[in-house]
């Protein structure tokens, strides 16, 4: 059971979800007491199409109360790009032009200070500077302006409604580690990830379709492993695992009935197939019982709500232009950052797009140049169509990888070409909307982009952030699993105040 709290707030920014609580908790308080009956049916049908089992009522209670914020939200809803493979900000965000006179210099060891690095690096003979082959532009921002690298122009017209944190670090100095990392907030897997929180913390917006989906691109190049436990609900109720929306006509698997079987003999198999499981969690009360047959009502629905979603046919040239040529190729990241908005349209809470390819130990300059021609466009126009729809204020947008890159290069080094090793210490991520300061960049590296000497931010720190903003007190989000309460901020984090507007 959840040990969420909640604490009353002002009455006028939260009006709307107050008259929700009192009748919330009239009916909690009936289901805990002497009305226990009353109330476990009206919770039931507040709940939704779950069926209301005698055995469910604490539950279902808790599931209620879980999903109502600590305080005002400022978003409603995440689209996180994930960038898997780790970019190098050196090439893209971090703009280092002193390095240009440093060029196949060694990095000083003041500099590295016995840093730990990979394996894959720490038998070479030197570690030489590697300045970036790529020119950098001064792009318009409501500060003094932001240099960006020349091979994301379109992300560069949109520096207004970007917030960039130069300073970002983690623990992690290995793909797996750093991607469960972000993901859990814990490089240990097994932990839920922040969907999932986000699902289980404010609970579905559309009974049509997930709380939470994961869509992914195929890049270039050398690519990590991307496993479904970066979508899983680790120990929360897998209800509020991600679902994987794949390129093409079957977006989700086995959601279409096979020949000769009618929509209508598929809703008596539900009936037939939830009375059998009712059955069995009045002997279990195994709440997975309840999750399975909320699983299955929610493909039945899905089977008319995901064919509607990815008909794009109802988009406008304009808006298909704006994202580019390969808006209309099945699970480009054009396609994926479209799809995004539909969803965001739709209700879904958190929407998860993985960008592959990023893993540049060598040949970076054309690797990176390539990645970042399938990204630029698509996430500028994703940013636009949401602020011309009126919904970037209430849609927290995130930009990330696992981590950065070193300035030194790995294996042979020329002005044309290199490779970067992984690098912890520092690296940049990027937000947009959802109550965060547009136009400005936070925190700053060392002349080699190598440590950080301003406003650090862990990955504990961004997660918090990004929870403040959605309505939910990190250190109140918690779920008791085994004895212990667990956070998505496990003991660690803080609200970057200084980045919300």
């Amino acid at each position: 059971m959840s040990d969420r709290e909640f604490k009353e707030g002002p009455a006028d920014p939260l009006e709307g979800y107050l008259r929700n609580l009192t009748r919330r908790r009239f009916f909690g308080s009936m289901a805990g007491g002497v009305l226990g009956g009353l109330g476990a049916t009206a919770l039931g049908s507040l709940v939704g199409d779950r069926p209301a089992f005698a055995g469910s009522r604490v539950n279902e209670v808790d599931e209620i109360l879980a999903s109502i914020p600590h305080h005002a939200p400022k978003a409603k809803r995440v689209i996180y790009m994930h960038m898997e493979g780790a970019p190098s900000q050196l090439d893209l965000y971090d703009h280092k032009p002193a390095l240009q006179k440093r060029f196949d210099e060694d990095l000083p060891d003041s500099i590295r200070n016995g840093q730990r690095i990979t394996t894959m690096t720490s038998g070479q003979a030197r570690f030489p500077v590697a300045p970036t082959a790529f020119k950098f532009d001064r792009y318009e921002n409501n500060e003094d302006g932001v240099m960006l690298s020349e091979i994301l122009p379109h992300t560069g017209r949109m520096a207004k409604d970007i917030c960039f944190i130069r300073s970002m670090h983690t623990s992690a100095i290995n793909h797996e580690p750093g991607i469960t990392f972000f993901q859990t907030g814990s490089e240990i897997p097994g932990r839920p990830c922040f969907g999932s929180w986000m699902s289980y913390g404010l609970g579905s917006m559309n009974s049509d379709l997930p709380t939470f989906v994961v869509m992914i691109t195929q890049g270039i190049g050398n690519m990590q492993a991307l496993s479904a436990r970066f979508w899983g609900s680790g120990f929360l109720p897998s209800e509020h695992q991600g679902c994987k929306l794949r390129a093409g006509r079957d977006a989700v698997l086995h959601l279409r009935d096979p020949d000769g079987v009618s929509r209508e003999d598929r809703r008596l198999m539900l009936d037939l197939a939830a009375k059998m499981n009712e059955e069995e969690f009045a002997e279990s009360l195994d709440p997975e019982v309840q999750t399975r047959i909320a699983q299955y009502e929610m493909a039945y629905r899905m089977q008319m709500s995901v064919p509607e979603l990815t008909d794009i046919s109802d988009e406008s040239e304009a808006t298909l232009e704006m994202y580019g040529p390969d808006v209309r190729t099945p699970g480009s990241f054009a396609a994926n950052c479209l799809q995004a908005r539909r969803l965001s349209e739709r209700g879904v809470r958190f929407i998860q797009l993985y960008m592959r390819g990023w893993d540049q130990h060598g040949n970076l300059p054309g690797e990176i140049r390539a990645q970042a021609k399938a990204v630029d466009q698509p996430q500028a126009a994703l940013l636009q169509d949401l602020k011309q729809r009126g919904m970037l204020d209430e849609t927290l947008v995130l930009w990330a990888g696992e981590f950065g890159r070193t300035v030194y290069s790995q294996g042979n080094l020329t002005r044309e070409n290199y490779g970067r090793d992984h690098h912890p210490r520092c690296f940049t991520v990027w937000l947009a909307g959802g109550g965060v300061k547009p136009g400005i960049s936070y925190g700053k590296t060392d002349d080699f982009s190598y440590n950080i000497v301003e406003n650090p931010v862990e990955v504990h720190d961004l997660h918090a952030t990004m929870l403040h903003q959605l309505g939910l007190d990190h250190e109140k989000t918690i779920y008791r699993h085994q004895g212990r309460d667990y956070r998505l901020t496990d003991v660690h984090g803080r609200v970057v105040k200084d980045i919300l507007a």
